[in-house]
């Protein structure tokens, strides 16, 4: 009997690599997406079965749900559907919040919570969410992306308590940069011109073309995933890709305060 992966968010990126890399390892993967109706390459593999999902629409996630579990047994759930909001949080719109935190941090629980029954019911079944590097350190500009990370962060640690005796594991995947176009395709921005001359200070440190020499390809980071779900350790976090793994190390041997520091002055000059 071959292991089934549930994964949100497969359309491109990270989702889409893991849901290959896992296929290609033998396992029957359920890919989900708002729109599988468009998937050219997925649906051409034979043991990939494509699901609609929309993580902000709570019927459909419970429909799609049954649908996966009624096609045999799931034994981890790859909660990977999101996408970054950034610019100054004064100029975030009620409906930008609102997205953001749907999409990012309910829609992963809903997603969860869809799941935990079948899990707890054959007594196992692992969790692995894609949070971010920003889920652990923070940088300029992405406060609201922070607040869904960090809070995906803080959820997974507690679940992990109470449903680890019921032998349910709960995994986060903290990737650093990866090389996709998250940032074009998966981008939000506010905007206030109050801060104009600040974003561009930042915008021009991201930009850098040496800054993403560091990023990790999606199939590297999928890597990751495959090790969470097989090693079977009781492991929550798994910092993914050198730079999420420096930074969160960096982070923990200086401290916050020295930390935001640095980040501080990285990217708007010492002073």
């Amino acid at each position: 009997m071959s292991n089934t992966i549930f994964i949100t968010g497969s359309s491109s990126g990270l989702g889409k690599a893991a849901a290959k890399l896992f296929a290609a390892k033998g396992w029957n993967v359920i890919a989900t997406m708002r729109k599988p109706e468009n998937e050219t390459e997925l649906n051409q593999l034979e043991n990939v079965e494509l699901l609609p999902l929309d993580v902000t629409d709570t019927d459909q996630i419970k429909s799609t749900a049954e649908k996966a579990i009624s096609l045999g047994d799931i034994d981890v759930v790859f909660n990977n559907a999101g996408y970054g909001l950034a610019g100054p949080f004064e100029g975030a719109t009620d409906e930008q919040l609102i997205r953001q935190l749907n999409t990012n941090l309910l829609g992963v629980m809903r997603v969860t919570q869809a799941f935990i029954p079948h899990f707890r019911q054959k007594k196992s079944g692992l969790f692995i969410t894609t949070t971010s590097i920003g889920g652990l350190i923070t940088l300029p500009f992405n406060s609201v992306y922070h607040a869904t990370k960090w809070g995906l962060e803080g959820w997974s640690e507690s679940l992990a308590f109470e449903l680890n005796p019921h032998g349910i594991g709960v995994k986060t995947i903290s990737p650093g940069g990866i090389s996709t176009d998250f940032a074009g395709r998966s981008l939000d921005m506010t905007m206030h011109p109050a801060y104009n001359e600040q974003m561009q200070q930042v915008l021009s440190v991201f930009m850098d073309p040496e800054r993403s020499k560091g990023y990790s390809t999606a199939e590297q980071i999928a890597e990751v995933v495959y090790e969470a779900a097989t090693d079977g350790k009781q492991i929550l976090r798994y910092p993914a890709g050198n730079d999420a793994k420096a930074w969160y190390e960096q982070r923990n041997a200086v401290g916050d305060e020295v930390f935001r520091k640095g980040i501080k002055d990285a990217f708007f000059g010492e002073g």
